[in-house]
């Protein structure tokens, strides 16, 4: 029998926002910011083309930026803060429909961890109807996609992106 030890490892808050008015990017990150404190690094933003998901709900010529936040959080509080964002989406809704999606993850030395309310075979129940992803695995010297990875996560600008946030965190 394996003996259990507690583990509670401290890991880098990620939240990735999707947004076609650049003023509900700016407006939901002050929010989290209020929670979570300062941020240590800001993307860009990055025309979100990969995928037509979203159109019908929230418009074409979407963008996407990262944050990472200074503070690291509590490894098990990934599905408090998916509630949380989920609260702060709805902030910003016209008619039903959202301005601005907010994904928040975690990053760690050997991954990046995404919250989803969809579940699916490579996704892990965390409570309260969120799931966690393991979208990009460190290999070698950079973060790499696993099979499921969508593919904008599978781009060399994100893969940049979550290696640059990684140095930030390595102890």
């Amino acid at each position: 029998m394996g003996k259990i030890n507690r583990h509670s490892p401290r890991v880098k808050l990620i939240i990735g926002f999707i947004y076609k008015d650049e003023a509900f990017f700016f407006k939901s990150r002050d929010i989290l910011k209020r929670r979570f404190g300062k941020t240590d690094f800001e993307s860009g933003a990055v025309d979100f083309d990969c995928t037509d998901y979203y159109e019908k709900e929230m418009g074409a010529g979407l963008k996407k930026r990262f944050v990472s936040f200074s503070r690291l959080i509590p490894i098990q509080e990934l599905f408090r803060i998916k509630l949380y964002t989920n609260k702060v989406e709805s902030r910003f809704l016209d008619s039903g429909r959202r301005m601005v999606n907010i994904d928040p993850g975690y990053l760690d030395m050997a991954k990046l961890v995404l919250a989803s309310t969809k579940d699916y075979a490579h996704r892990i129940y965390l409570g309260k109807g969120v799931f966690a992803e393991i979208t990009l695995s460190y290999r070698g010297n950079s973060f790499a996609p696993n099979d499921w990875t969508y593919p904008d996560y599978r781009s060399p600008e994100y893969l940049n992106i979550f290696n640059a946030i990684r140095e930030l965190y390595a102890p």
